[in-house]
């Protein structure tokens, strides 16, 4: 906000008279709650209302002296027609740019999540896409530009991650001996992948003088210096390919009376794609301290070394979250060179795509018989398999046992307020969750743990029975994808004794070599689907399942206890469901719990039910189809209808034509005929001969493409009933009332989408009745290959007939569609 619409912003809170609010905790509070009603909103007006209160908050915060971030510009939120008018009168930036209402949420979660770091938190002004900043004489960072949220925020809710190379920090008090582990490291890594650097040396050596000169510069001219040595650092990284491990410095510890100075400067941190920070015992940095000759500065108390050491931990783990670092504390008295070499080996070679590629490759691993197998079930686990979140249920173990005291015992979940930062549900949110795992507990700690939280989950009795049917089959698999603890979901199934069938993908720790985020569990069930031609069916619970729900052949929404959760999720669901043709069916676990939408929005299913069993073990088959490619029939026949000089009557009569054609020669194969007695021109009765049940057929063109085929299959089954339909809706209960078959009449069938969102909706109606299509031109993987043709493989009672084949693919628009061509429409597309 420019200073001009700030002065205004406080004469309006001066003219409100408000009374003052001292403490930093009012302000949160209140805009926790905000927040948590902002959620739950079901309209645009209530939605406005809402998100102007969240805005008058951070407002109101800088008023009462908190100098907190600025708000997102103006051209990141889409606000209606009063912020439409505020936006110009504050001299916003960009306030052009300002239009409609819409979701604000997200780009507030860099606020604090913790009461006990409102403090420290309040006054900081991080972004991670500027790095414009200024450092006051608290020490307190101030960006001077406003960033884009879009552009900071990824598509999970958390920040880009950006292609970089690993430039790792290795962080500590004064006596924690970087410089020694540094040289330990450098031995044990070897030159070939990783450099090291002492961020002290390189700044003095882009000054004549060396640090001393350093020292003695103004605050502009070291910030010059450090920028310059960042610069370097970077560029001999990306020439050389390797991996940097730098030596930094957080800040320096106050003398009695003083404030605390940073060790850095914020373009640093941006500097930084990890940072491990040693954290070693107090006593022993006081001990190094005072052994150390070469220094001359006081020395603080053990207790000052230990509170200092908390502050700084406490500091980047923050900061680093706003700045897409991966942040961990290691014990060196603990931790072997070996077990660090590890840790930042990881670090070098891991990227969201390594991540991607991994999970794709175990589950190609974790695929039995890939010859035999023809359905695959995706399921998460949290709230799903059973009704308990294993992650919850982990930290609140730690909370009874020893590590209650050291684990952030504010008796909340980490993983809670790692969420909650700018980092989101992004790939680095869940490397960072898998981080502290490893810097809470060891190995053999980690597992006795799962081992505990596992006996106190319970598996849904419906869940059990569908995986016990699915682990009978050889031609259906199932496979756990989870956000959480692959080790607890693996103890739980072994329990089960499903855990010869059922296999889990997730993490926990380094070791699994992977972390399962949304995006991965999307791209695990389209990997699935379309390049494995696999039929998939995928239950998901929270709206991160969103894009795995809508990547599967079948999706299975899970509505279990009524949340804040559940109504997001109910939101976000009537707003896709409909969309490209997206489709899903809700099941309650347990049996009592509400559904989230009404049944005709999303259908209800029982995982018991044996009509829900037979339709997930059934046996895809490829569609049934007749074709008259390669007969010299069809080269005459498709010739006007590729002409493009015909048009408008003369293409509707060659497709009339091609429609009489393909009725009377595939049609009546695949549905029959029947005779009747008709009077022969010599006088007597003789047979004649009809399409079977024709007075119970229905011929639905599926407008405008396939109107004039339609009427020339009409022409050669005259009793049948005509019914034009332009959307699936359009075929209503009582269109199908006393029909036996439905033939679909449409010129192409390119990607199969329409058509399947037609079949689909015709099936739930009516479950017996004979479809076959009826199309001039079919695009062979529509049928034969990826996700549509898949689904369309298990849906019994439907065939197909066409005049040809072809491999050529094209957006229909203007000329290239054949509807435009058919009523000399080609102009007005």
């Amino acid at each position: 906000m420019s200073p001009l619409g700030r002065t205004r912003l406080y004469w309006w809170f001066t003219v409100l008279n408000l009374q003052w609010q001292p403490h930093a905790a009012w302000h949160q509070d209140r805009l926790r709650e905000e927040l948590f009603e902002r959620r739950l909103v079901e309209n645009g007006w209530e939605e406005l209302s809402e998100a102007s209160n969240v805005l008058f908050l951070i407002t109101r915060a800088q008023y009462d002296g908190f100098p907190t971030r600025n708000p997102p510009c103006l051209s990141g939120l889409r606000s209606g027609p009063i912020y439409t008018l505020a936006a110009p009168f504050c001299n916003a930036r960009d306030w052009n740019l300002v239009n409609e209402v819409g979701k604000t949420a997200n780009s507030l979660k860099w606020l604090p999540a913790r009461d006990d770091q409102m403090d420290f938190l309040l006054p900081f002004l991080i972004t991670s896409t500027s790095s414009e900043f200024t450092m006051q004489p608290s020490g307190v960072m101030h960006s001077n530009a406003c960033p884009n949220v879009n552009e900071a925020q990824s598509s999970q809710g958390g920040v880009t991650n950006r292609a970089k190379p690993a430039i790792i920090g290795l962080f500590g008090l004064p006596g924690s001996e970087k410089i020694l582990w540094l040289d330990t490291l450098q031995t044990a890594l070897g030159n070939d992948d990783f450099a090291v650097y002492d961020d002290s040396d390189i700044i003095a050596a882009e000054i004549p003088g060396g640090l001393q000169a350093f020292q003695n510069l103004d605050e502009k001219a070291k910030r010059h210096c450090r920028q310059l040595a960042v610069a370097r650092i970077k560029q001999e990284c990306c020439s050389t390919g390797k991996s940097a491990i730098v030596v930094g410095h957080c800040m320096v510890w106050p003398e009695p009376n003083q404030v605390s100075q940073s060790g850095y400067a914020p373009g640093d941190l941006a500097m930084y794609t990890h940072i491990l920070y040693l954290d070693v015992h107090a006593a022993i940095i006081a001990e190094n301290e005072a052994h150390d000759t070469n220094q001359n500065r006081p020395k603080p108390s053990i207790s000052n070394f230990a509170a200092w050491q908390s502050f700084e931990i406490d500091t980047l783990r923050d900061l680093c979250r706003y700045h897409d670092i991966l942040f961990t504390v290691v014990s060196p008295q603990l931790e072997s060179v070996s077990k660090l070499g590890c840790i930042i080996r990881d670090f070098r070679t891991h990227s969201e795509a390594y991540n991607e590629n991994l999970a794709v490759q175990r589950m190609g691993e974790i695929l039995t018989d890939p010859d035999r197998l023809r359905t695959v079930i995706v399921l998460d686990a949290d709230r799903i398999l059973a009704r308990e979140d294993s992650g919850v249920l982990f930290w609140e173990q730690l909370w009874e046992e020893v590590h209650a005291t050291e684990a952030q015992g504010d008796g909340n979940s980490p993983l809670k307020a790692l969420f909650d930062s700018p980092l989101g549900y992004s790939y680095t949110a869940f490397r960072q969750a898998t981080l502290l795992y490893e810097e809470i507990l060891g190995d053999v700690e980690f597992e006795a743990c799962c081992e505990t939280v596992s006996s106190l989950i319970h598996m849904h009795g419906d869940i059990r029975h569908l995986l016990q049917s699915v682990g009978r089959t050889k031609h259906v698999q199932a496979v756990v994808v989870t956000c959480g603890i692959r080790s607890v979901w693996e103890k739980v199934l072994e329990r089960e004794g499903l855990s010869d069938k059922i296999k889990v993908i997730g993490g926990g720790r380094l070791r699994d070599g992977l972390v399962v985020t949304p995006s991965v569990k999307a791209e695990l069930v389209r990997n699935l689907s379309t390049v494995q031609g696999l039929y998939v069916f995928a239950f998901g619970d929270s709206p991160f399942d969103l894009e795995m729900l809508k990547a599967a052949n079948e999706a299975i929404v899970v509505t279990g206890e009524d949340t804040t959760e559940s109504w997001i999720m109910k939101y976000e669901l009537a707003e896709d469901i409909g969309k490209n043709g997206f489709q899903a069916r809700q099941v309650a676990l347990p049996h009592h719990a509400a559904p989230l939408l009404d049944s005709t929005q999303l259908p209800s299913v029982r995982l018991t039910d044996p009509r829900f069993i037979d339709w997930v073990l059934a046996i895809y088959q490829r569609p049934y189809v007749l074709h008259a490619t390669d007969r010299p029939s069809a080269k005459l026949l498709m010739t006007p209808m590729r002409n493009a000089s015909v048009s408008g009557p003369a293409l509707r009569e060659a497709h009339r034509r091609v429609g009489y054609y393909l009725a009377v020669e595939f049609c009546t194969e695949i549905i029959g005929f029947e005779g009747y007695p008709i009077p022969h021109v010599q006088g007597f009765q003789t047979d004649g001969y009809r399409l079977l049940n024709e007075k119970e057929t229905l011929i639905v063109p599926l407008m405008r493409g396939g109107e004039a085929m339609a009427v020339g299959v009409n022409d050669a089954f005259p009793l049948c009933t005509f019914h034009h339909a332009e959307i699936p809706n359009d075929i209503q209960p009582e269109t199908l009332k006393n029909m036996a078959t439905i033939i679909l009449v449409d010129s192409v069938v390119n990607t199969g989408n329409l058509l399947l969102a037609f079949v689909q909706h015709i099936r739930r109606l009516n479950a017996t009745i004979r479809i076959v299509v009826v199309a001039g031109v079919i695009h062979p993987p529509a049928i034969s290959t990826g996700k549509v043709a898949c689904t369309l493989g298990r849906i019994t009672g439907l065939y197909f007939v066409a005049l040809r084949f072809s491999a050529n693919q094209v957006t229909a628009t203007g000329i290239t569609d054949t509807a435009n061509r058919l009523f000399n429409t080609v102009d007005m597309d």
